[in-house]
């Protein structure tokens, strides 16, 4: 049995767990797992706008008024990226406030619980099966044991570590997406500079992310003296295939820079193995192999060795923070 299943008493109470992004809320009713379910049984789910909505409560509300019973549930476990401070979460990517006491008044809710969205993800990865994964390191395919990292450029960019502890994990949430770029050649030099006249303090998500694809886009066209024809992230990956120079540039210095983050990442946690968290490299995966990806992860120096042995895994479901959130929530809170 495991850890969700023996904290759960009586057959399966209900829950809502909730994956709030900048662009996205994805909302899930939720039970742990009987005998031959998986680890957390979604039985509902549901995906949300965040702009269409004035607030959080609004989608809850709307999500719980669809449930057969909706009246009856008083949980919610959310994950959000960003840092809970003073019961309000701190994130520079959302529209609107979003605060515990806000979301119990407007709900009639009892419990609501908050953790960061990556947090969330490291608690889903080990509940992922191999099979569930794309692997990027084909010719690693198992890593030792030890510290996981769990990273994802999306609205912005995510990383939490996992790490064995006395039988059991502890997941250590991070901002690591607003630690100052690093520039790696003279050309994302060049884009430094003509992002930083423009932005002034350059975090790494600024072009690690959905966002930062299309900063780099712009930068390059501005370097190139050609107008930027779109500055949405599908539509640059579309012209990339269509062979925009430009644009296939961008994306592949894009490739390049997740994995030189990556790589910086994993050596400062220590980590035996990555996922990836979806995010936005699910519609760039095609062009990992024509990248400097690998290369980038592994051009550390001395720890090239140390890095060569990293497994690095793509992980692809839409579910991963609500079934994090839910996992987190029947190891470490109260089931009411």
């Amino acid at each position: 049995m495991t850890v969700a299943q023996r904290q759960v008493s009586g057959a399966r109470a209900r829950f809502i767990a909730a994956d709030v992004g900048g662009t996205h809320t994805r909302v899930g009713l939720v039970r742990a797992g009987g005998p031959g379910e998986s680890p957390i049984a979604v039985l509902a789910h549901r995906k949300y706008v965040c702009a269409d909505y004035p607030d959080l409560a609004a989608i809850l509300a709307d999500f719980i008024a669809r449930m057969p019973g909706g009246g009856d549930l008083h949980s919610v476990a959310i994950a959000c990226a960003g840092v809970m401070l003073d019961d309000v979460v701190v994130n520079a990517n959302l529209s609107w406030r979003v605060s515990g006491a806000d979301l119990r008044e407007a709900l009639g809710l009892q419990h609501v619980h908050f953790i960061n969205d990556f947090q969330a993800a490291a608690h889903a990865a080990q509940c992922m099966d191999p099979a569930e994964s794309t692997l990027l390191t084909p010719d690693v395919a198992v890593g030792e044991a030890g510290p996981v990292l769990v990273v994802g450029p999306g609205t912005g960019l995510g990383a939490a570590v996992r790490v064995p502890h006395r039988g059991g994990t502890v997941v250590l949430p991070t901002e690591a997406g607003h630690a100052a770029f690093a520039p790696g050649s003279a050309r994302e030099i060049e884009i430094l500079r003509w992002l930083q006249r423009r932005n002034g303090h350059l975090p790494t998500e600024n072009l690690v992310s959905g966002p930062g694809l299309a900063n780099l886009y712009r930068a390059l066209c501005a370097l190139d003296g050609r107008e930027a024809a779109s500055a949405d992230p599908a539509a640059i990956s579309a012209a990339a295939r269509a062979g925009d120079a430009t644009a296939r540039e961008a994306v592949l210095t894009f490739c390049g820079l997740l994995g030189s983050v990556i790589g910086d990442l994993a050596l400062v946690s220590s980590a035996k193995a990555v996922f990836i968290a979806g995010g936005i490299v699910p519609q760039l995966k095609d062009f990992l192999a024509d990248s400097r990806f690998l290369a980038r992860l592994r051009d550390k120096g001395a720890m090239r060795p140390v890095l060569e042995r990293l497994p690095v895994r793509l992980i692809e479901n839409d579910r991963l923070g609500v079934i994090g959130a839910a996992n987190w929530y029947l190891e470490h809170a109260d089931v009411d």
